[in-house]
């Protein structure tokens, strides 16, 4: 699938888009997880919100106008708060050390946007390289990795995986320009 992920947005706004929403949950469900048990839920509970903010989005996405000033990922993190708040009310349960400020320092413990910055990038970023990794050859995909990430030559790669310099480099570049097609708009 060569889609960005404007329009994988854009799609996910059409019904019967099946492909679309198994590459948006493929990408979205392990960094979901990681803002639900931020915010202070066990495993279980972790993962009956993650389910509660996707219901969510299948009725909000469809009215969802991508605006690049405001950017997608407020949004989702809005989305999540408001799935765990309404879950908490439903609930009638109090989390640890309940009270208001427990529910502002759930959803941002340290007070900061950095680190939920850093966080949401670490966990798109290391997703969206597993999931698009299999729709390269391996030698591609072995190439960019050796250059880019374990920052060897890139004679040295050539000659470890039998191809020129330039198909190195050749493999790096379709590489990081899928990589920045698939998180294009998502990063902003």
């Amino acid at each position: 699938m060569e889609s960005t992920s404007s329009s994988l947005l854009l799609r996910l706004h059409r019904p019967g888009e099946q492909e679309a929403w198994r590459r948006f949950i493929d990408l979205y469900t392990p960094l979901l997880y990681f803002w639900a048990c931020r915010m202070g839920l066990r495993s279980a509970d972790a993962a009956d919100l993650v389910q509660d903010v996707f219901v969510a989005l299948v009725q909000k996405l469809p009215q969802f106008t991508y605006d690049p000033a405001k950017g997608f990922r407020a949004w989702l993190r809005t989305v999540a708060e408001n799935s765990w708040r309404s879950a908490l009310r439903k609930q009638a349960a109090v989390p640890p050390n309940a009270g208001d400020a427990a529910l502002a320092d759930a959803a941002a413990p340290d007070g900061t946007d950095a680190i939920w910055e850093t966080e949401y990038r670490a966990c798109l970023f290391g997703r969206a390289v597993q999931i698009m990794r299999q729709d390269f050859e391996e030698k591609t995909w072995k190439a960019c990795w050796a250059l880019v990430v374990e920052g060897r030559s890139g004679a040295e790669v050539a000659a470890d995986l039998g191809m020129s310099i330039d198909a190195v480099y050749a493999a790096k570049a379709r590489v990081l320009r899928r990589l920045r097609q698939e998180l294009d708009g998502l990063l902003d």
